[in-house]
């Protein structure tokens, strides 16, 4: 072994928690989402190069229990009431597979589904963007330039993985949280 921890392949999971203890709705979402069984390591958020993006299912079979795990995640919680929160990862992928592209972790309050994954997707999309010298990183008017990335063929892939969930009158812990498992 050479060391070298570049992961070869991703998938993108998401899962909702619901519990009178904040830790336990953590739990209970990383359960929901099928990747409590690991030691996850956050990491940020490069796209590594040649990574393929693989099933949920399959992506499991090749993870043991206990096994260091790195991800990408975003997770939200709240106990107040009708409070609607989510978590969402974008994913931005070079057309030149040989280049690194961008992941985006979003926590957001107040949002759709929809809403809270443009937003991660197009974050990640823009950070992309930057890199590859399609829009200028001091534009802070990013939202407006994202036709340009969207047309440009240097960016070939834009992708999100969302939850969103609200909080019930019961005031119980809601977790949720999005993740992008790297397997190495």
């Amino acid at each position: 072994m050479n060391g070298n921890l570049v992961p070869k392949a991703v998938f993108f999971t998401s899962g909702i928690g619901r519990n009178r203890e904040k830790l336990s709705s953590f739990e209970l979402s990383l359960r929901n989402a099928g990747i409590h069984r690991y030691n996850l390591v956050n990491v940020s958020s490069i796209y590594p190069p040649k990574c393929k993006i693989i099933s949920r299912e399959e992506g499991l079979k090749m993870l043991s229990p206990g096994q260091i795990v790195f991800t990408v995640m975003a997770s939200n919680s709240s106990n107040e009431p009708y409070r609607v929160i989510s978590a969402s990862v974008g994913c931005a992928i070079p057309k030149d597979e040989n280049l690194y592209g961008y992941l985006s972790e979003h926590h957001g309050f107040g949002e759709d589904k929809k809403t809270a994954g443009d937003y991660a997707e197009d974050l990640a999309a823009y950070m992309l963007a930057t890199t590859l010298g399609i829009v200028d990183e001091d534009d802070i008017e990013w939202d407006a330039k994202k036709d340009v990335w969207k047309l440009n063929d240097k960016i070939v892939r834009t992708t999100n993985e969302t939850v969103v969930a609200s909080v019930g009158e019961d005031r119980r812990w809601t977790n949720v949280v999005a993740a992008a498992v790297f397997i190495t």
